[in-house]
């Protein structure tokens, strides 16, 4: 892999934001958005393959990684944010595809609007993402859908317990809510070690911005070619949010359903995800606007 470059963006209300910079100057552009209690190491496999002919920008979200945390969260601020990480890596009108994994999908949507996102977005891929209802939909507890498993759900994702090490226990649990059947151990153990190692009070934090969400109306906005894959067994952000999504999306390039597959679809399906990204890049990027 190309030598790693790591610089800062400074978000709108003064947030030192951690990004890295891999692969080649001059090569086309990937910008990477991690989700909800994860790191730029939730790319590890993607920043590997494509960084050999790709300039790939990965950071991490606030509170996240090497991000420090903020009093407030907002989806205004993750809009702020990916703002600030496209001012500072990307040359004027340059383009870029941008992959969103879940709360970086949703960052996506809150930032379908912002001028820095128009001017260097050349299209986007959405992984096991939604923009409202998460808490209502997702079926990690196996109860009916109504008022009681969404206010229990509520309740689970929003817990303020710390999550403790990285034991055998913890990753039976961690691959029950957020992993397909089938994934491999050393799937399972990377995806441990990342999501324990986020600040509980930063996964508090975001759990309740999350269980409020309501950004449909930025999907409508997001005018860019988006394609958007999503795991069939993928009980945080189940495929009808995909389907509703791609529904309302002005260039939807359609929605590719994982077959037994989780929420976590960049470790799970790493050679689909990175090839999806392939495929856009190919397609529709452009260093230069005009170009």
């Amino acid at each position: 892999m190309s030598a790693r470059r790591d610089l800062t963006a400074v978000s709108a209300d003064g947030t030192s934001l951690h990004v890295e910079v891999h692969g080649p100057e001059g090569a086309p552009a990937v910008v990477l958005a991690h989700g909800w209690t994860c790191s730029t190491a939730f790319w590890a496999d993607q920043i590997r393959d494509l960084a050999a002919d790709h300039r790939v920008i990965a950071y991490d979200q606030r509170g996240h990684g090497r991000t420090p945390a903020s009093p407030v969260c907002s989806t205004d601020m993750l809009a702020d944010d990916l703002e600030a990480v496209l001012t500072a890596t990307l040359a004027r009108g340059e383009k870029a595809v941008i992959a969103g994994h879940s709360m970086g999908g949703m960052t996506v949507f809150a930032a379908a609007t912002r001028d820095a996102f128009r001017e260097h977005a050349a299209a986007v891929l959405l992984c096991s993402t939604g923009a409202s209802g998460l808490v209502a939909e997702s079926t990690v507890l196996p109860l009916r859908p109504g008022r009681l498993r969404t206010w229990l759900t509520g309740h689970v994702l929003g817990s303020r317990a710390p999550l403790g090490p990285v034991t055998p226990v913890a990753k039976r649990i961690l691959k029950y809510a957020t992993m397909g059947s089938g994934s491999a151990p050393h799937m399972v153990d990377a995806c441990a070690r990342i999501v324990h190692a986020c600040p509980r009070r930063v996964r508090h934090a975001w759990s309740h911005v999350l269980s409020l969400l309501d950004l449909d109306h930025r999907v409508r906005e997001l005018s860019v070619p988006t394609a958007l894959i999503v795991g069939t067994g993928d009980r945080l952000t189940p495929p009808v949010h995909a389907h509703r999504i791609a529904a309302a999306l002005p260039h939807c390039l359609g929605v590719t359903e994982l077959p037994g597959l989780g929420h976590m679809t960049p470790v799970e399906a790493p050679e689909l995800v990175t090839g999806r990204i392939r495929q856009l890049v190919t397609t529709y990027s452009q260093l230069k606007e005009g170009a």
